[in-house]
């Protein structure tokens, strides 16, 4: 029993004794005074110096950052830290506010034994009660460095953070496994970075190497900010392509599971050589002096795709090369990432633009960052040959038919969605139709920028179009990668350069869009040459596309299964299972008296179309069963785009590669 619980029955006794003086005396809870040197908390050892804030000085001396990632069945990264002191107050701090996570996304729970010394002697650490991701040290005098041990406790599985490390291969990132001294911008800080890894392993990374002997690579001195935007894949099975049509700065690193797995083809790798000729073309000019894609073909490391200004991290399919085109999202994941380079990374929002990273981020601007990105990312896709035109608009029919039908518009505008992130890093609800959330400032945003595009084509007869306004607003600077940050007013201004227009008005009126009258941006689409409409009948390329198609009733009866119970998952908000009541948990037993499978529900939306026969499910939920009868008569609904007979194909336009 805790102190705690022994101490209950005593207050009880008081407040039952004096409950009168109480009540007179007692104002409610009283706001704790926050701690400082001169006030610290009674259960704290000694005081707690304000965390400094970021200056422009430079840290003394270079901190030499040892990894060691050997221990790949335990999943463990042993990290040791000798940085230069001075004597007094020190505050060291886990990195919070993570590249490309939009939000406060560092692990700090899997930070372990933390320890340090220095002069011979252990020195102990306070963590700061505000802010838990500061440690504060107090360094005797006559210490002049300390080493600073701990570990990363990567993850056995993606339940909560995905997996980094596998016996086969490793994606570091620096960040998860650092510490560093408050009162810096990061660019201010000088690290000196070496990594041990297993035997016979090779590995990628946008830092330049000094050696790599026995396993152990060493690099060149870097600043924390280069360090934290250069992450590195290693793995047992490696090889290393060059991608770069004008020149050797260019690399494709791929690691697998196993080594039958890396089989580019020449023609795929044209595919690649293509996609950076194209961006050349669209932007102008290099915002980097070398770019390094890191591609891990796995099932076992966790998914991700994630931008850096020099590199990128991209994990696909272990048949990616094998299997080629089976999804779409993995082929247009390196021309995405590709594109942040440009927009992101060399220029990104101005409140992206922080001193170090334990700095609130701000997202305002995340519709231009991700959104445009998603649009250059598709159209580099198709202009580069690694799909088709028609595979792209087929993807974009998905995604019209997505926003069409959500109905979170009415009351979260676009807008607001940017926020998203920082209310909780990508967590998950039950009703993403109704909450909206990040995908929407990629995607509906993408569809903006169509709309813009094909607005600036169609008023300037074919003249001008988005491209424009890539190269003048992205491009410039050739090789230069000092970060720039842009406002929504440089968004409009440079929009008016290519074409004038009310930008501002026509960018407001889409992401303030909100209320029962609000509607999807799909203007583009029609100005582009083609309409929205609906089908029972995909065809093959379609169905590889909408690879979720054969699971899919959101257009019909709401919902779509998921999974070997059938589970009822993605429930439209308002749509015909929200009105049955059916919410989440819910499992399909049976359709018409038949064992329920997909393909048996499909075949009685389709029997029912046209009729007035009703389509009967029976769910589960738990121990409990259902007999839920829909009336709907439809059929089968999937989303395609159709030609508008007499138009101008703009989105052809838009797709087909550029010649200079």
């Amino acid at each position: 029993m805790t102190s705690a619980l022994r101490a209950a029955p005593l207050a009880l006794l008081m407040l039952t004794a004096a409950p009168t003086a109480f009540a007179q005396d007692w104002s409610g809870p009283q706001a704790p005074t926050a701690p400082t040197a001169q006030n610290t908390p009674l259960a704290l050892p000694r005081a707690l110096p304000p965390i400094p804030e970021p200056t422009a000085e430079t840290y003394p001396g270079v901190i030499r950052y040892e990894v060691d990632a050997t221990d790949v069945e335990r999943k463990i990264v042993r990290v040791r830290q000798t940085i230069p002191v001075a004597a007094g107050p020190l505050v060291l701090l886990y990195p919070k506010f993570l590249p490309g996570n939009h939000a406060a996304t560092g692990p700090i729970q899997l930070l372990s034994g933390v320890t340090a010394t220095g002069g011979g002697q252990r020195i102990e650490w306070l963590r700061d009660t505000i802010d838990p991701y500061a440690f504060h040290f107090d360094i005797p005098q006559g210490v002049s460095e300390i080493q600073v041990e701990f570990q990363w406790l990567t993850q056995p599985d993606n339940s909560t953070w995905r997996v980094v490390m596998t016996p086969e291969m490793l994606n570091l990132q620096w960040e998860k496994a650092l510490l560093y001294p408050a009162g810096y911008r990061s660019t201010g800080i000088t690290f000196q970075p070496s990594i041990r890894l297993p035997e016979g392993w090779s590995y990628g990374v946008a830092m330049d190497t000094v050696s790599f002997e026995n396993g152990l690579a060493t690099f060149a001195p870097t600043d924390l900010y280069t360090l934290i935007d250069s992450p590195l894949f290693g793995g047992a099975h490696y090889r290393r392509v060059d991608i770069d049509p004008r020149g050797s700065d260019i690399h494709m690193h791929i690691v697998a599971d196993e080594a039958r797995h890396i089989t580019p083809t020449a023609e795929q790798l044209g595919w690649f050589e293509n996609m950076v000729t194209q961006a050349d073309r669209l932007f102008g000019a290099r915002p980097f002096d070398r770019y390094e894609f890191l591609v891990g073909l796995t099932s076992r490391m966790g998914g991700i795709g994630l931008e850096h200004h020099r590199s990128s991290e991209n994990t696909v399919p272990t048949d990616f090369f094998s299997n080629w085109g089976r999804s779409l999202s993995a082929v247009g994941l390196l021309p995405h990432e590709f594109v942040h380079a440009w927009n992101g990374k060399r220029s990104r929002p101005v409140d992206e633009l922080t001193a170090n990273h334990n700095i609130p981020t701000q997202n305002t601007l995340m519709w231009v960052y991700e959104g445009q990105t998603e649009y250059w990312g598709d159209v580099l896709t198709a202009r580069a040959g690694l799909a088709s035109k028609d595979d792209i608009l087929t993807s974009f029919a998905e995604v019209a038919a997505f926003y069409d039908n959500q109905p979170g518009r009415e009351w979260r505008a676009l807008q607001d969605t940017n926020n998203h992130n920082l209310l909780g890093y990508r967590t998950s609800n039950p009703y993403a139709s109704w909450m909206r959330g990040t995908g929407d400032y990629y995607r509906e945003a993408l569809l903006i920028w169509l709309d813009a595009d094909t607005l600036i084509r169609e008023q300037t007869g074919g003249r001008r179009s988005l491209d424009d306004f890539a190269k003048g607003f992205f491009g410039g600077d050739d090789g230069s990668w000092a970060p720039r940050g842009y406002t929504f007013e440089d968004v409009a201004t440079a929009l008016n350069a290519v074409h004038p227009h009310d930008w501002a008005a026509f960018l407001r009126q889409r992401l303030d869009a909100v209320g029962p009258d609000a509607r999807a941006p799909l203007d583009g689409l029609e100005r582009g040459g083609y309409r929205l409409t609906y089908t029972d009948d995909l065809t093959a390329a379609e169905k590889r596309i909408q690879s979720g198609w054969a699971n899919d009733f959101q257009y019909s009866l709401g919902f779509t299964l998921s999974g070997a119970s059938n589970r009822l998952s993605g429930i439209r908000w308002g749509g015909r299972a929200f009105e049955a009541d059916i919410g989440p948990g819910w499992d399909l037993v049976a359709v018409n008296d038949r064992a329920a499978s997909a393909q048996v529900l499909r075949e009685a939306v389709t029997a029912a179309k046209g009729t007035d026969r009703p389509i009967s499910l029976l769910i589960k939920n738990g121990d409990r069963y259902r007999t839920v009868v829909f009336d709907y008569h439809e059929g089968l609904r999937y989303p395609r785009l159709e030609r508008i007979p007499g138009t101008p194909d703009r989105l052809g336009d838009i797709l087909a590669p550029r010649r200079r």
